[in-house]
């Protein structure tokens, strides 16, 4: 694969606040990168930069190798955006506007009425064509600004916050419709704090915190380098004795792992090494416990992202609640 986007020593600066702080990566032909990071890490700001809205401090921008650090429209033919906030005409149709998004890439009238129709059949909104865009939902709303980004075929996608503040029968939508953009050769640059939407989306995650990125690798990587042990969950029909007492008592004729009751039904055992659940599992049935399921656990991004940039996860959870 060639590099679409290398960056390399990226600064911005408001005054004394550094918003990015000299970050470094490239983004490959046909992969979904991934900038994930709390609300003021610095996401927004880097794009913006990238697509030549906020002016960079210093550092360079090479697209196919072409340094367009000072001359970011050069790029603007092959880059499509989809802002954190619409940028469409709420007076005009969702017909209108595409074929209005369509004129300003310079587009001939028949060629931007027929990519304007193939573009609300593929993001399910014909039967809204011809209606006003202020009378869209939310998540109607942000698919036609995703299409309107596409108006033009770009050879990358920028695309700020995509899920943020729609309902989830969108937000699914609207994830299956990047994959599937992707799929036919779209390279996407997606940043969000949806730990999980990283994870099912992105090929690569670069984690931002504070303008500083603290780790780029890819989404396997990451998890199966936070793996520190194994953690495997037994399911039982019941637990009947005093949670307290079993707890102590595996813990005692199991010294080398750990094992806490998680729930009533669910006993979690933890070991550094691999575990040989064969004993413990005979010794639940001598206390008439009855298991129907034993399942290993694996670690995810959120994971991940907690052990490498010490941010807790009910940080960003609030994040999202907020949006």
């Amino acid at each position: 694969m060639n590099k679409i986007l290398e960056v390399k020593n990226l600064k911005k600066n408001y005054g004394d606040f550094v918003a990015v702080s000299s970050i470094d990566f490239e983004i490959m032909e046909g992969e979904i990168f991934g900038l994930l990071g709390p609300n003021g890490a610095g996401k927004t700001t880097t794009i913006n930069m990238l697509i030549g809205l906020a002016k960079i401090s210093e550092g360079k921008i090479f697209y196919k190798g072409a340094d367009l650090t000072n001359k970011i429209k050069q790029a603007q033919e092959m880059i499509g955006v989809v802002a954190d906030e619409s940028n469409l005409y709420d007076e005009m149709s969702g017909f209108e506007n595409l074929c209005f998004c369509g004129s300003l890439y310079g587009l001939l009238k028949h060629s931007r009425e027929k990519k304007a129709r193939v573009l609300l059949e593929l993001f399910q909104l014909r039967d809204a064509a011809d209606k006003k865009f202020k009378a869209y939902s939310k998540g109607m709303k942000r698919k036609l600004t995703i299409a309107a980004a596409l108006v033009h075929d770009p050879e990358i996608l920028f695309m700020d916050e995509p899920t943020t503040g729609i309902d989830v029968a969108s937000v699914r939508q609207i994830r299956n419709l990047i994959k599937n953009l992707n799929k036919n050769g779209a390279t996407i640059f997606l940043t969000t704090h949806y730990i999980e939407e990283a994870e099912r989306l992105c090929d690569r995650v670069a984690f931002i915190d504070r303008g500083k990125i603290v780790q780029i690798d890819t989404v396997e990587r990451l998890i199966r380098e936070t793996r520190e042990s194994d953690i495997i969950e037994v399911a039982c029909e019941s637990i009947p004795l005093d949670r307290n007492i079993l707890q102590k008592r595996l813990n005692e004729k199991f010294p080398d792992v750990e094992c806490v009751l998680k729930d009533e039904r669910t006993v979690k055992i933890t070991s550094p090494v691999k575990i040989d659940i064969a004993p413990i599992v005979s010794y639940l049935s001598s206390e008439d416990i009855f298991i129907y399921e034993a399942k290993l656990i694996r670690p995810s991004l959120e994971d991940a992202f907690v052990k490498i940039t010490g941010i807790e996860i009910d940080i960003m959870k609030r994040e999202k609640e907020k949006k």
